[in-house]
């Protein structure tokens, strides 16, 4: 099974293209901030210095890890759901499901060993910026030198091999049970995130507007929250069309897409729920803080630079990563439409009528990703801003989500309309005599 994976990327390499960028950025994002540990690790390096890198190694590399394991996942999923009559005529060939789970994670691998390989250089550049950057806000002494030792390279290598061994296993394991989804597990899952998220949110209430930690409840509530939104997501948005009284040929056309494919656009909606909460309530609650600080006369403390260093730094790098498993998931996903929109301009469909059918989908998508994104953001914004200024909702909130729905939109309909306008220059019979 080895070798057939290895023929199979040999014989198709465009197919993993995805994978191979997910698995390069993710293995860069690790590496880059556990590179820091082992700066930190030198002979001579301060106690205050040491903190700070080991903090920002700890906290972002955590994230690092969930978002690699996200962002493969996604490609992954979509990656093994359009190869479903491929794997159906290896099994009706002989091969076992064990046998088609062990090539599919075999090319994961192949692919992210690739990936994280490529990942060195551009993560030893990334680190020394890194540092550079601490030393420049004064939070690390300038005397400490720049160090990529084993712990970068082997927490880089095995996290990203691991998270794509586990996601490729996960949905191929979806394609050879054909279709039987455990869905009982994933409700409570994602119950035990809802309820455990709001309780996280409301415990900001227990705290004084002084404690450090202040930020850390609301801010690992809105995590939650979104987290248990993205593992619904399939049900909200089958809820959401239920409700859409949409008209005309393409509104009719994107609304009976969605419903039938509603599963397949998980990871879309998990990408966009992710990045609008924890966006959002991240930039607008180290705003507030800046702001109460700055209000109050007081001088930053170094624990103070770091959190907000800290917290810039996530939102920076879950940017990245939404961005990356949006292109990847809708161009991939998109492309793989080849042939429906063939068989739709054969019917009579106009290939702007096809346009603004991928259009409406991908409003559709980005106003219910947004929308509990947002629920999500403000069950941690209006606790935290209520204990830490006495206001409701800050001013600055406004901003904030704008900015964040500009870049989501942005992302989602041009990866959509763009995808979709290159696909529609195949002529119709063409394309649907080459997907067939």
């Amino acid at each position: 099974m080895l070798v057939l994976a290895l023929r199979s990327i040999r014989r198709r390499p465009g197919r993993f293209v995805a994978t191979l960028l997910s698995a390069f950025l993710g293995a860069a994002i690790i590496m880059t901030f556990n590179s820091m540990h082992d700066t930190a690790g030198q002979a001579g390096v301060d106690s205050v210095s040491s903190q700070t890198l080991g903090t920002a190694a700890g906290v972002v590399g955590g994230y690092g890890t969930l978002l690699v394991f996200f962002a493969v996942a996604s490609t992954l999923t979509v990656n093994v759901r359009q190869r479903t009559a491929e794997l159906e005529l290896l099994r009706c060939s002989g091969a076992t499901p064990a046998q088609i789970k062990r090539m599919v994670v075999g090319e994961a691998v192949a692919v992210a060993l690739v990936g994280a390989a490529l990942a060195v250089g551009p993560a030893m550049l990334g680190g020394r910026a890194l540092l550079d950057m601490f030393q420049d806000t004064g939070q690390v002494a300038e005397s400490v030198e720049y160090s990529f030792g084993p712990i970068a390279l082997l927490s880089g290598v095995d996290i990203t091999l691991l998270a794509s061994a586990g996601a490729a296993f996960l949905a191929v394991r979806r394609v050879t049970r054909r279709g039987r989804e455990r869905a009982g597990a994933k409700r409570f899952l994602a119950c035990a995130a809802l309820v455990t998220g709001a309780a996280g949110a409301c415990s900001t209430f227990l705290f004084s507007a002084s404690d450090e930690a202040l930020m850390a409840p609301p801010a690992y509530g809105a995590i939650l929250l979104s987290v248990g939104f993205a593992l619904l997501s399939p049900r909200l948005l089958k809820g959401v069309l239920n409700r859409l009284p949409l008209r005309g040929a393409s509104g009719w056309l994107a609304v009976r897409n969605l419903r039938e494919r509603a599963d397949h656009l998980a990871g879309i909606l998990v990408s966009l729920i992710l990045f609008t909460a924890v966006s959002t309530a991240t930039v607008t609650m180290q705003a507030v803080e800046s702001d109460a600080v700055e209000a109050s006369g007081l001088v930053k403390s170094v624990d103070a630079k770091n959190l907000e260093t800290l917290n810039l730094t996530v939102v920076g790098i879950i940017a990245v990563f939404v961005c990356v498993m949006l292109v990847n998931s809708l161009y991939a996903a998109t492309t793989y439409r080849s042939r429906e929109f063939g068989q739709q301009r054969l019917a009579g469909a106009t290939p702007g009528q096809v346009l603004g059918m991928v259009g409406v989908e991908g409003v559709i998508m980005s106003l219910t990703g947004v929308f509990f994104g947002t629920v999500a953001a403000l069950a941690g914004v209006v606790p935290f801003t209520v204990v830490r200024t006495d206001a409701v909702l800050p001013d600055q909130f406004p901003g904030v989500w704008l900015a964040m729905v500009a870049v989501s939109a942005a992302v989602t309909l041009g990866t959509s309309l763009a995808t979709a306008r290159r696909v529609l220059r195949t002529p119709a019979v063409g394309a649907v005599a080459l997907a067939a």
